[in-house]
């Protein structure tokens, strides 16, 4: 518990400094993110047998955030944002796949290069699903506020729906680990996480509508939205945990790295950003800016 305190200590300033510089503060912590995790997950996959090409998971999941926050860069440096820019974010995906097929092409062995090719991509765009979060940083509030737009100074400048996004899964988190031990007696999937319960999800999916309910009232939106969000943010950022989790079973390592003490690596801290944002992203397009 002394080292989660600790890791805590360490992670909830750089998230606070980073909502504090507006979107492109969670844009450049987007890419730190990726690069980072890209890393760790490219030593997990070496270790379950499928070495990726080096390099190839953080400059692809790198290059996948990058171009989602360009949009943001545009409006920031008062450049506007062309259509071109506005609509790399929907090819990039197909190009880093083509890329990394590409590199594969220099491994002899056709296996080798196969199977090169196929992890990397994997990890690419695995680790890249952080260009949600840069994308709701870029595109997601400054289009679509509360009805009259006025949200407050703190929530301006695309830093709502990236708060919810945080609020809703460190709450999940939080309410699944704090019921799971006060009450949790029945196993949640223990083939793959022996310490997840049935009572900790309940309880982690109460507090993530918990906390999407307060920040959509903050924000001027209709909390009862959050019976359908919250859920949702929620069972994606367990569903997010659970496949990192496969991935470490499969490597044989117990955390993605040693970065944060008592909390493992980076990607252990963002796997279920990593589900929920996209999930997230969904809902804005095809329910909020209805």
């Amino acid at each position: 518990m002394r080292q989660r305190t600790l890791g805590s200590i360490v992670i909830v300033p750089i998230v606070i400094v980073a909502f504090a510089a507006g979107g492109i503060g969670i844009a450049a912590l987007a890419l730190i993110l990726a690069a980072t995790a890209g890393r760790e997950a490219e030593r997990l996959l070496a270790g379950a047998g499928r070495p990726a090409l080096s390099g190839g998971v953080v400059a692809g999941a790198v290059v996948l955030v990058a171009v989602a926050a360009l949009p943001l860069l545009a409006r920031h440096a008062a450049l506007g944002s062309p259509a071109l820019i506005e609509r790399l974010p929907d090819v990039a995906p197909g190009l880093v796949v083509v890329a990394l097929g590409v590199a594969a092409l220099t491994r002899r062995d056709p296996e080798a290069g196969f199977a090169a090719w196929s992890s990397t991509t994997f990890g690419a765009l695995y680790v890249g699903l952080l260009a949600a979060l840069a994308w709701l940083a870029a595109a997601a509030m400054p289009t679509w506020m509360s009805a009259d737009g006025a949200a407050g100074t703190l929530l301006s400048d695309g830093r709502a729906w990236p708060l919810l996004l945080v609020a809703a899964v460190w709450s999940y988190d939080t309410g699944a680990y704090v019921v799971g031990r006060a009450i949790g007696r029945h196993p949640f999937l223990p083939w793959i996480s022996a310490r997840k319960t049935v009572e900790g999800v309940v309880g982690g999916l109460v507090a993530a509508t918990t906390a999407a309910a307060i920040v959509l009232a903050v924000m001027g939106r209709d909390p009862l939205e959050a019976l359908v969000l919250g859920p949702a943010l929620g069972v994606a950022a367990q569903a997010g945990d659970l496949a990192e989790s496969l991935l470490k079973r499969a490597a044989g390592a117990k955390d993605s790295g040693t970065v944060i003490p008592g909390h493992g690596g980076i990607l252990d801290r963002i796997d279920s950003f990593l589900f929920a944002g996209p999930i997230l992203v969904a809902y804005v397009v095809l329910v909020a800016a209805g």
